[in-house]
């Protein structure tokens, strides 16, 4: 495992009318995953303009928190609802930090 920090952007575009649906689940992600040990940040944001487009920027303390995370109960159940919420897969980029300010 790398001691690197790991940050995670991750963008959401939601069905009409699931909007709501969607925020609410993502902000119970965001109470539980900010309270994880590895975590350092967990970031929500709309994308202003977007028909209510949803972007979660994380930062992990390295890979193996990030792993934890993913392993976790309530990730687990999030990944269980949040495709049928979605017109398209969530995108996913992990980042490696080059020139970032922790």
């Amino acid at each position: 495992m790398t001691d690197r920090t790991v940050s995670v952007f991750a963008s959401f575009h939601p069905h009409p009318g699931r909007e709501v649906e969607l925020r609410a689940l993502l902000a119970w992600m965001v109470e539980r995953t900010r309270a994880e040990t590895g975590c350092e940040r967990y970031d929500l944001y709309e994308e202003r303009d977007a028909g209510g487009v949803l972007h979660l920027f994380e930062r992990y303390r390295d890979q193996e928190a990030l792993e934890t995370h993913r392993a976790t109960e309530h990730y687990v159940e999030y990944r269980h609802k949040v495709a049928e919420m979605l017109r398209d897969p969530i995108g996913v980029v992990v980042l490696d930090p080059v020139d970032a300010r922790t």
